[in-house]
């Protein structure tokens, strides 16, 4: 069953500097602007988010029905319904 990708968004101070560092690590830009001081990096499977400024705390970022390269996956089990089959189940 898949219920879709899961990344880490990481809070940086230095944008720039963090993208050097993860690309020195074998990961590429995947999406975002580093003008506007975010980026999306990749690694195969691996996905972290860079951020310089917009969040207080690093966080695990939840993409419902999207494959870890933000591409729809078809048919998944959207995480909402499968909390609610819990809840039901006790």
């Amino acid at each position: 069953m898949s219920i879709g990708a899961f990344s880490i968004s990481l809070t940086v101070k230095d944008i720039k500097a963090s993208k050097a560092f993860y690309e020195k690590l074998g990961f590429i830009v995947f999406g975002g602007d580093l003008e506007q001081n975010w980026l999306i990096m990749k690694n195969s499977d691996c996905i972290i988010g860079l951020f310089q400024g917009m969040f207080d705390k690093n966080m695990l970022t939840f993409n419902p029905g999207w494959n870890s390269s933000a591409e729809e996956v078809n048919p998944f089990k959207d995480i909402r319904v499968l909390q609610e089959e819990l809840r039901e189940k006790g």
